[in-house]
């Protein structure tokens, strides 16, 4: 059994200056020129317009590769953990054996059947080449050449198996192995109590762990600053930031 499972959002990760997705400057707020955020982080975009694709995450990468843990992630390094986020974080903090259940970006895998398992590995985002200050086109050049991906009768199109992906689980895509649902759902089903950390519960990994939960007769704690009400029984409310709920855990414990 799992004394205590935490499942974390993109909330633990605001106190090192990454945005919420959700918040007024997140992520899945600000689109590009052309599309929204629902229409850039897709499968469908990756294969039909890898160019954008590939500069959109590109620049989310840009913005945090140099971020820093902060207290929470340092906090939750020893403990048993799946984190929505793809920032990579919890791993520079030292969890050794957290689960990214939307992936992480620092990692690619190749482009294949998205049932088809793999090991992702490290990206190549760092290659790309920062020093002349190169403007969206010549970014767009470089990114496709690093992804392997070439041009076809005047189209740039991923190949299957040549290819690379980011990492990353996109919303035309389902979970699978490749994300370690299987074992996220084990991680779950054992846990005496499980522990949300600064999610909006809008994602499906934690309708999953709410089901699952409740089903369970599973003790559930909600940390946000505005926590979402559940209708159960079994559940506490902690209405404070992440980093305020390590200082109190550590405070009694």
């Amino acid at each position: 059994m799992i004394d205590e499972l935490y499942i974390t959002g993109a909330g633990v990760s605001a106190s090192s200056g990454i945005p919420t997705f959700r918040g007024n400057d997140g992520f899945w707020t600000v689109g590009s020129v052309n599309y929204t955020p629902q229409e850039m982080a897709t499968r469908s975009m990756y294969e039909n317009n890898p160019a954008d694709f590939l500069l959109w995450y590109f620049k989310r990468f840009a913005s945090y590769r140099n971020v820093k843990p902060n207290l929470t992630h340092y906090w939750l390094a020893d403990k048993k953990l799946i984190t929505q986020n793809i920032d990579g974080l919890d791993g520079k903090a030292g969890n050794k054996d957290y689960i990214s259940i939307h992936g992480r970006l620092d990692k690619v895998v190749c482009y294949r059947n998205e049932m088809e398992e793999q090991v992702p590995f490290d990206a190549n985002w760092n290659e790309i080449d920062l020093s002349s200050d190169p403007n969206d086109e010549i970014l767009k050049k470089q990114l496709l050449k690093k992804f392997k991906i070439k041009s076809e009768s005047d189209c740039f199109i991923p190949k299957i198996d040549v290819s690379l992906k980011p990492y990353v689980l996109l919303f035309d895509e389902i979970y699978t192995d490749l994300y370690r649902i299987s074992e996220a759902e084990n991680w779950m089903t054992n846990a005496k109590k499980i522990i949300f950390i600064g999610t909006s519960f809008s994602v499906n990994i934690t309708s999953i762990a709410l089901r699952i939960a409740i089903s369970r007769g599973i003790d559930i704690d909600i940390v946000d600053p505005n926590p979402i009400k559940i209708n159960y029984d079994k559940v506490s409310y902690f209405n404070m930031d992440a980093d305020e709920y390590c200082k109190l855990r550590n405070t009694y414990n």
